[in-house]
């Protein structure tokens, strides 16, 4: 494997370099057991640990953080447009608390160049994360998400089917499973073209009691497709808890059924699951098939919406009307918030000194002000027009409206 050449490199000595101690670092955090992490390494079959991302340049990390922040300012300032702008047409199911996920495997990932050299990654109903972590443009997510004619989908895919196929982001799919499918689908052409993609799905906890699931998992073993599986286990599924579905602790043990590897990682720390995600991608890429990664993380918002959030204020708390009771207590809520990816990532980078406090406020006052700006300018585009949704129903010709009167 590639990092068994790393590690013999560094096994013969010389000087020390930052990225060693990245990695006396890294072994430190997950030596320290569970008061820092739920799960601290993650063994493979052949019970050897990779430590990549102790070789990751100052310049990337600090792009995973920049990414995380808009992540987090993106969800932050829609919620409030939610809660105070009545007029405000946009929508979302948040994905504040779950940024390190997102952000750590797709810095795994190719995602510049042309459309047969990207890796491919597809979402779920909760994709502004996703989205964002693969490069989609801020302003035009932000358009589409209060459909607007200038969105990345012209105003008619919303949050629950935005995509850009430019950076190999292919959608949401806005149901519970079928992304999946479709990203197996993906994994399979791009065996057949022997292009060396890998085709990445993020799901929820949700999932694992969907046909798809067990569907996906078993074809993508049986013909060793380029595929990773990256479950999000945020405890919730909508207002229910995972385990009223899921018999096991860890949804990752499911793997073992299908002869795959089932890896477990702390969702709330970006550098675990990147370790993770970039162990299970190389490996997908050189044709060794399909990784099941289960983070565990926590959402910070309801299921959809912002019940229960004020203005202003990160996290939602208390009754949720759509639930009909408060389905979560609060005290669980706030456990998980203090240990905040971003606060982790965070207290890290100034750790290495990839930065200090003052050059850490910078990054996120600059990424404020681009997300304030982006939804400034959202706010400005058109809106879509009725009369044009049938438009993009078929690949070529449109539909008549008039035939559904």
């Amino acid at each position: 494997m590639a990092y068994e050449t790393k590690l013999s490199r560094e096994s013969r000595g010389g000087e020390p370099t930052p990225s060693a101690t990245r990695r006396t670092f890294l072994k430190a955090v997950a030596g320290a057991g569970a008061a820092v992490s739920l799960s601290s390494q993650f063994s493979w079959a052949n019970g050897e640990i990779g430590y990549w991302a102790k070789d990751l340049s100052d310049d990337k990390l600090k792009e995973m953080y920049a990414t995380m922040l808009r992540i987090r300012w993106h969800e932050r300032t829609q919620a409030d447009k939610m809660l105070t702008e009545p007029g405000y047409r946009g929508y979302n199911h948040f994905y504040a608390g779950q940024e390190a996920v997102a952000t750590g495997v797709c810095a795994a990932l190719r995602n510049k160049g042309a459309f047969e050299e990207v890796d491919l990654v597809y979402s779920t109903h909760r994709p502004s994360g996703h989205a964002l972590a693969k490069g989609v443009d801020l302003k035009k997510m932000c358009a589409e998400n209060d459909f607007r004619a200038t969105g990345l989908n012209k105003g008619y895919a919303a949050e629950m089917h935005i995509s850009d196929k430019s950076v190999g982001f292919m959608g949401a799919d806005g149901m519970i499973g079928p992304g999946l499918v479709m990203a197996a689908g993906s994994a399979f052409g791009i065996r057949a073209r022997g292009s060396k993609q890998v085709s990445v799905v993020f799901g929820g906890d949700g999932t694992y009691a969907t046909p798809a699931f067990h569907g996906t998992l078993n074809n993508a073993a049986l013909l060793d497709l380029p595929f990773v599986y990256v479950l999000e286990n945020n405890l919730y599924h909508q207002y229910a808890h995972y385990s009223y579905s899921c018999p096991m602790k860890d949804i990752a043990d499911a793997a073992r059924t299908y002869r795959i590897p089932g890896v477990v990682v702390d969702g709330q720390d970006v550098l675990q699951v990147y370790n993770a995600a970039k162990e299970a991608v190389e490996r997908a890429r050189a044709g060794e098939g399909p990784t099941l990664i289960e983070a565990k993380t926590y959402r910070y918002y309801n299921h959809w919406g912002a019940p229960g959030a004020k203005p202003g204020e990160l996290g939602a708390f208390g009754y949720d009307p759509l639930a009909i009771s408060s389905f979560r207590p609060e005290r669980e809520v706030r456990a998980w918030m203090a240990r905040d990816p971003i606060d982790i990532f965070r207290k890290t980078l100034i750790n290495w000194g990839t930065l200090d406090q003052a050059k850490a406020d910078a990054a996120e006052a600059a990424v404020k002000k681009e997300v304030k700006e982006a939804f400034e300018w959202a706010d400005k585009q058109p809106l879509c027009k009725p009369e044009d949704g049938l438009k993009n129903v078929f690949v070529t010709g449109s539909v008549r409206a008039a035939q559904f009167g």
